[in-house]
């Protein structure tokens, strides 16, 4: 359906939009979170490690760095043919996932934006921020990078269960989502919504509400996420004093497809499953195992004989 696949992957998309193959460089601009330092709350959500769920995020240079050593690894076990077909001269999108990404000033804002689009071979931006932090001088500034380069805005709704967020301390309602979504729509600037599967109270049926919420926002693309417990969380240390149901990887695998299911093929998909660093994960221990999951989502869209949008 999808250049082998059964969804619209992202990688595909851009490799498409760009011509040659984009990596994100995953950074850390130096920014904190409302939900930690006071504004709205501290500690953050239950589940957001001290990195702010950017645990693998660096500088640029940093990534840089990590992207060159991975290419000279797998060229190094490639024929120099197939070597000949891969394009060497990658191109980046500058992803800023640390933490609040917008939870600073206009003006330091577009310095560090700047400063990752001096890159030569950087092509756009992702921006990871929350939907109480695009006030009017943050939308203004985020039309204008809009105008002048490729660029999403990510958001982490992870359920549209008011009362779940409540519970994990998300420190937002989900209606500030929705406005914050329909903002940066009427301004087109594109949105990738962020899902959190297997929270505590959460069944397949409130899964399916609220992506069946994220398809009515109409966004540029998703992430999906099955629940990591790690440690120095505060809902890792939930979990050690009263263990809750997880979602076991066949759970998780049939929900995703559930999902997928019922998005529009023109949604990109970003992310199927995610990662935690080894030594902080104390549950699913599936989970450690990316490459698994993925091919177990193949697999179960096969099964189906099925893919994404065929229930739209």
């Amino acid at each position: 359906m999808f250049n082998g696949l059964h969804y619209n992957s992202i990688s595909a998309y851009l490799k498409e939009r760009f011509g040659c193959r984009v990596v994100k460089l995953a950074l850390d601009g130096g920014f904190t979170c409302p939900n930690r330092d006071g504004t709205k709350g501290l500690g953050g959500c239950t589940f957001c490690s001290d990195s702010g769920s950017g645990d693998f995020a660096g500088t640029i240079e940093q990534q840089l760095a990590s992207v060159s050593r991975k290419w000279n690894r797998s060229e190094s076990s490639l024929s120099a043919a197939a070597a000949d077909k891969e394009d060497p001269d990658l191109k980046y999108i500058a992803y800023f996932q640390s933490h609040t990404n917008t939870y600073a000033s206009p003006e330091r804002l577009r310095a560090i934006w700047d400063e990752a689009l001096a890159h030569g071979n950087v092509v756009g931006l992702a921006i990871a921020t929350r939907p109480d932090c695009l006030g009017p001088e943050v939308l203004d500034l985020l039309e204008e990078y809009n105008e002048k380069t490729f660029l999403w805005v990510e958001l982490g709704l992870q359920t549209a269960s008011d009362d779940t967020a409540e519970k994990f301390h998300r420190c937002s309602k989900t209606a500030e989502f929705t406005d914050a979504a329909y903002h940066l729509s009427s301004l087109g600037i594109k949105c990738v919504i962020h899902l959190i599967l297997g929270l505590p109270g959460e069944d397949k049926a409130q899964f399916l509400s609220t992506a069946e919420y994220v398809r009515s926002l109409s966004p540029f693309g998703i992430k999906i996420h099955m629940l990591h417990l790690m440690e120095g969380t505060a809902m890792g240390e939930e979990y050690r004093r009263a263990p809750f149901p997880l979602l076991t990887m066949e759970e998780y695998v049939s929900c995703v497809c559930d999902i997928l299911e019922i998005l529009p093929q023109s949604v990109t998909i970003h992310r199927l499953t995610g990662d935690a660093p080894q030594d902080k994960l104390i549950a699913p221990d599936w989970t450690r195992n990316k490459h698994a999951v993925l091919n177990a989502i193949q697999q179960e869209f096969k099964r189906r004989c099925s893919f994404q949008g065929c229930k739209v």
